[in-house]
Order: C-alpha cells, then sequence, then structure tokens
C-alpha cells in the first residue's frame, strides 16, 4: 500500500491514480493526511479491504506518475511530534567523513518546522548547504522499550527524503551543532509516497540517490547501513517514547558535498534531485538569493572549508 499528502488530505495510491481517503471511507478516515497514523491497524486494516476490492494487487505502481510532481504533493507526514536522524549509519559514509563506525546508532533531531514536500523551492541560508538523501521512516503506534522483532510492526511504511545540512552553522562553536543547522524551513523535504514494508522485495535493500544538475552525487542501498531500521527504531524506543506519525531519517551513503575536493554546497539556480526505489523522485530547486542567516565569524568558516567532516 502507499499513501500520498494531496493538499494536505490523505490519498490512496492506487495504480497510477490517487484515492481520496475521506470520500473512500465514507468519512471513517481522514481527511487530514496525518490523521491516519493515529489510527494505523484500523486504517490499513480498511485500505487493505479497499485495495483488494479495487483489485490494485494486480496494478503496478509508476513512480514516475505526472501527478506525484505536483507542488501540492505534501509530506506523508506533515506534522510529526519527533523528528529523528541518524548520522554515521552507512559504512562508506563514516569512512568517508573519517569517522570509525559506531558502536550504537548517533542520533540527533531536526526540527519538525523544517519538515515539507517533495518538491520544493528552497531559498538557501547564508552559508553550505549540503545534501543528504535517506530512506525515512514513518511510525505508526505508539512504541517505548520495544525489542528489535516488534520493531517492523510499529512502522508504517517508508518513504524519501533529504537531511540537507547548513554546514558552517553545524560547526560554529565548540560542539556540532546537528540540530540547529538541519533544522532551516525546508531542509526536510520527504516523499512523494510512503510506501507499507511489504511493498518492497527487501525492506532492508533499497535503492537511494541524487543528482545535482543531472550528475551523479550519491547511490548506494540501505543493505549498507550499520544498524538496521529494526535496530534503529528499537534503539530510540529504550530513550523515548515513539509516537504516530513521527519520521526516522535513517542515515545517508557516501557522496555528500563537504568531503569532496574541493567540497561543494548548493547554490541558487541548482537542481536537487533524488529518488528511492518504490517511491519515486523528489525536487529540490534552489532559487533566488540566499537569505540572510545567522553569523559564522570568519575562521570558524575557514576551518569548515578545510574539513572534510559531514554527517
Amino acid at each position: 500500500m502507499r499513501i500520498a499528502n494531496l493538499s494536505g488530505r490523505a490519498a490512496l495510491v492506487v495504480g497510477d491514480r490517487p484515492v481520496d481517503v475521506q470520500a473512500a471511507s465514507e468519512g471513517a478516515f481522514g481527511p487530514a493526511a496525518d490523521s491516519v497514523f493515529e489510527r494505523w491497524a484500523e486504517f490499513r486494516a480498511w485500505a487493505d479491504g479497499y485495495l483488494l476490492a479495487e483489485g490494485a494487487a494486480e496494478t503496478s505502481f509508476n513512480p514516475s506518475l505526472p501527478w506525484l510532481s505536483d507542488p501540492e504533493i505534501g509530506a506523508p507526514s506533515p506534522r510529526p511530534r519527533q523528528v529523528f536522524a541518524v548520522g554515521l549509519n552507512y559504512v562508506e559514509h563514516a569512512i568517508e567523513a573519517g569517522f570509525e563506525l559506531p558502536d550504537t546508532p548517533v542520533v540527533f533531531t531536526k526540527f519538525p518546522t523544517s519538515v515539507t514536500g517533495p518538491n520544493q523551492e528552497l531559498a538557501l541560508p547564508k552559508g553550505s548547504v549540503d545534501w543528504e538523501v535517506e530512506v525515512v521512516a514513518i511510525i505508526g503506534a505508539h512504541a517505548y522499550e520495544i525489542d528489535e522483532a516488534q520493531a517492523p510492526a510499529v512502522v508504517a511504511g517508508l518513504t524519501l527524503g533529504q537531511d540537507l545540512s547548513e554546514r558552517q552553522l553545524q560547526h560554529a562553536g565548540p560542539a556540532p551543532q546537528f540540530s540547529l543547522a538541519k533544522s532551516f524551513p525546508g531542509f526536510g523535504p520527504t516523499g512523494p509516497v510512503m510506501a507499507t514494508l511489504d511493498e518492497f522485495t527487501d525492506s532492508n535493500d533499497v535503492e537511494i540517490g541524487c543528482r545535482l544538475n543531472g550528475e551523479l552525487m550519491q547511490q548506494g542501498r540501505s543493505s549498507g547501513m550499520v544498524f538496521s531500521l529494526s535496530e534503529v527504531v528499537s534503539w530510540l524506543s529504550h530513550v523515548t517514547p515513539l509516537c504516530p506519525g513521527d519520521i526516522i531519517f535513517l542515515g545517508t551513503p557516501s557522496g555528500i558535498g563537504a568531503s569532496r575536493r574541493p567540497p561543494r554546497f548548493l547554490a541558487p539556480g541548482d537542481e536537487l534531485v533524488s529518488w528511492m526505489e518504490g517511491v519515486g523522485e523528489m525536487r529540490t530547486t534552489s532559487t533566488g538569493l540566499p537569505l540572510a542567516g545567522p553569523g559564522v565569524p570568519s575562521s570558524v568558516a575557514r576551518r569548515h572549508a578545510e574539513s572534510s567532516r559531514g554527517v
């Protein structure tokens, strides 16, 4: 099953068309896109029955459907209470960033106001904005202190995300400011659809990648993660309760801008196209002049320019 957010309304993706959830369920679910996660088990049971009746199981999904590129397509979970992100969670990315593989998940948060839809015009803040294509998990049940075997049952599905990062602000202090530097407006695009785990041949081995102005920047498979989806969900649940609609950015493969020689970052006019197997594409277009942002001392900017580290 795949769901989308059309102008704030929950929609099932049936073959090549979106079906409004509230209308199809005769008011039992919806209309808000994020409302389905609060009653995920009930919604999933209804949706599976509806799709079976529609014969959707025999209709293949086309991730290049024209309506999925509409700017009105929103984030599948547009108002998460919590947004987590896992750093250094791909072996090759940890190596390119100059770190040893972590023994436990390296977790930071993104502010929920950074979450946006998959087709956006991004006003760049001052600094050095980097890309990080990621698989994103959406939580579909309250979960606390669950084990790894229970984790898939509390995951509603997977979508595509970009953990955009402003690297100068990230390093403008005695310790990295991950959350702050990764939470500007538009720094958490997700979508265009969320797919349940059973839609993937192997939900732990999904291809993701991104291109900048047509040039391949990142390409990898989620089987390259240090910590799997189940390990991350279980580990987080032993720290804090997880809530329906929460989203977890699961890490990025190698190829970020900060690790290139010379470093490369987004500039006005750039188009960043990201993709995920079984989910589709998202487009981030940098427009206009960069917005004014927090001042970063020149010494910090120089130190950042000399560093290859990015998480």
